[in-house]
């Protein structure tokens, strides 16, 4: 989240019930294919499409179950139907870091309280679609949240439902379901569910084929032909929303809900900072939050003037987006000024200890969209240098580190988003994970199943779960110790919050060493440690640009920002120190960059612009991939050398 925890209930005070157990690991032999026969057959049951069923469902969730457990809006199985009231009143809130949102130094520090608004006394339909299928089916919830065979029942019995309603018949053509379609999407507005359904039949048109998380191999031939009645969305009774006012692509459906700027109390004001983004500054990177909370509450706390803010918001159940600060303007999310002052922050409807609490394939859809858009606006560049998790932005000094945020953390689908920006995570042709080149971290998220610990409290174990993390060790054996950050001032865990000892999927690294099955990396100024068999790697080989220091120094400073050189500020405002971090880059250690930069600062701290000022320095910098944050170094300390093959 982009400030101190947002403990924002979705629901009020409930009685708690249990959450079920993960699934286990996709079984190593092939299995019966008996989800697939449960689609045909809940599809003949209701009189539904066997295509539409099945593209509906691969919209939800990929046709995965998630082993009975809920997304983050309380949706269960293929489906993704929903009952919020069971599964989410009793949802964990983490806090998950203590960091300043504004992060800058100029100014004192931003801590609000996170407002609680009350619980709404009537839950959106949207949130209800597995009670309803309930009443449909005769099928108890419980059934329907733990069996996929009943759960895809449900779905059908819906998708028929909303048929009916719309008074359209039970046709065996797929092209006359767009209404019933839009309408299991839940939205009620007329663009969201106009984009919802589109996404399902360019699922039909295209075909889909993929193992789930229990192991089932599903497929869906490609219809190239379907053409849906789209006139039959008029008939819906949806609301009309304006996407009036919104910096978004047509692909998605946005509406302007503002957040204020607005004085409050003696001498402040909230909650940003207007600016004059790219005249002013580039936009040169993109952070990817989840919000450690319900919709609701969300939405309810960017409009208070003396929270925190963030320019975009994204909903779980349909992919809507909601736009909250322009991107010409400078948002308070990311906990360090230098990279608010040139981003723009995304907030993913999700909680990030609850691996359980799985993320649709609507919502990924929606923000890589929306990532593609805005990435071709500003020029920034599609890599894990640029397109930063609030997890890889670096403390701005060394006093703000350990209070730095860590979401989306190791259960963000990395591999699967990059794939829907369409830059895939590929090996470099005829490259190697051995010498000294450069390695991609990508393992296969599904498998990749570390343990972590914290979920349900302290030092209790996560349920197993497919992840984009992968551990590293002080030493080529899993009984090693584990990498350390000198910065923490703690031993490393395997918190779920602890970013000390592990990568994510698509940052790159420079290869230190091999033994056997294990790659060593240079991380935060060490040798680090991953296992990393050909069978089922956990990176892969890649092209990418290096540093070193110079010749003749033992070891040069690391920088959470990239700040002018003293004489560059004019008068009037404040010198800000350069702070480096309590890190070094030894000689002879490697580290790829995502390129140089220069020093920059935007002085706003007043809610009058007319003092505002952005101060450009002749000092430059390279960002690099120090450890799991991004940090960086100034480039007259290295030189750039290159990665051999």
């Amino acid at each position: 989240m982009a400030s101190a925890a947002l403990l924002l209930p979705l629901l009020g005070a409930a009685p708690a019930t249990a959450r079920p157990p993960a699934g286990p690991p996709p079984p190593a032999g092939p299995p019966a294919q008996s989800l697939q026969r449960s689609f045909a057959d809940a599809a003949a049951e209701y009189h539904v499409p066997p295509g539409v069923l099945l593209a509906v469902s691969y919209l939800q969730s990929r046709w995965d179950g998630h082993g009975g457990a809920p997304s983050v809006t309380g949706g269960y199985g293929p489906m993704h139907l929903t009952d919020a009231r069971t599964a989410l009143a009793e949802t964990a809130h983490h806090t998950e870091g203590t960091e300043d949102p504004r992060g800058d130094t100029a100014r004192a520090a931003l801590h609000p309280a996170p407002p609680r608004p009350p619980a709404p006394a009537k839950l959106p339909a949207r949130l209800t679609t597995l009670p309803r299928a309930a009443e449909l089916t005769g099928l108890s919830p419980e059934k329907l949240r733990s069996d996929p065979a009943a759960n895809v029942r449900g779905g059908a019995a819906l998708l028929a439902a909303a048929q009916r309603d719309l008074g359209e018949p039970a046709s065996a053509d797929p092209a006359e379901w767009y209404g019933a379609v839009a309408r299991f999407s839940g939205a009620d507005d007329t663009a969201t569910a106009a984009r919802y359904a589109d996404d399902v039949y360019d699922v039909l048109r295209t075909g889909q084929r993929r193992t789930t998380d229990a192991g089932q191999v599903m497929s869906l031939a490609a219809r190239p032909a379907v053409e849906p009645d789209t006139a039959q969305l008029g008939r819906a009774g949806l609301r009309t929303a304006s996407a009036a006012d919104t910096e978004c692509p047509a692909t998605v459906a946005c509406e302007w809900i503002p957040a204020p700027y607005e004085r409050f109390g003696t001498d402040d004001y909230g909650n940003h900072d207007l600016a004059d983004r790219p005249a002013s500054q580039a936009v040169e990177y993109i952070v990817v939050h989840d919000t450690e909370g319900g919709w609701a509450g969300v939405i309810e706390s960017v409009q208070d003037p003396a929270y925190v803010s963030w320019n975009y918001s994204l909903r779980s159940t349909d992919g809507h987006i909601a736009q909250h600060v322009k991107a010409k303007d400078v948002a308070w999310h990311s906990g360090n000024w230098y990279v608010n002052s040139k981003s723009v922050g995304l907030e993913h409807e999700g909680f990030l200890a609850q691996p359980d609490s799985w993320y649709t394939e609507a919502m990924y859809r929606s923000s890589a969209r929306l990532v593609s858009y805005l990435a071709a606006r500003y020029g920034i560049p599609l890599d894990r240098q640029h397109i930063l998790g609030h997890d890889t932005v670096p403390g701005p000094t060394a006093a703000a580190v350990p209070g730095m945020h860590t979401d989306p953390g190791p259960y963000w689908d990395w591999r699967h988003y990059f794939e829907l920006l369409g830059k895939p995570f590929e090996a470099a042709p005829g490259g190697s994970t051995g010498g000294t080149g450069v390695v991609t971290i990508r393992p296969d998220y599904a498998a990749n199943r570390p343990p972590y610990t914290g979920c349900t409290g302290q030092g209790q174990p996560c349920p197993a779960h497919g992840s984009s993390a992968v551990r590293l060790y002080s030493d080529h054996d899993e009984s090693s110790a584990l990498i350390k950050d000198p910065a923490m001032g703690s031993a490393p865990t395997t918190g779920v919050n602890d970013l000390s000892s592990r990568v994510s999927t698509g940052q790159q690294f420079a290869v230190a060493d091999t033994w056997g099955d294990w790659t060593a990396i240079w991380y935060l100024g060490q040798k680090a440690w991953f296992r990393n068999p050909s069978g089922q790697p956990a990176a892969v080989p890649s092209d990418g640009t290096l540093i070193t220091p110079k010749a003749g120094v033992s070891s040069i400073p690391v920088y959470g920002r990239a700040y002018p050189e003293a004489s560059a500020y004019p008068s009037g405002v404040p010198v800000q120190p350069l702070s480096p971090l309590p890190y070094t880059l030894p000689q002879g250690q490697r580290y790829v960059t995502g390129g140089k930069v220069a020093g920059e600062y935007y002085y706003s701290v007043t809610y009058d612009t007319a003092s505002h000022r952005v101060v450009v320095g002749e000092e430059r910098y390279y960002e690099i991939q120090y450890g799991h944050r991004v940090a960086f170094v100034r480039a007259a300390d290295v030189e750039l050398v290159p990665a051999a093959s």
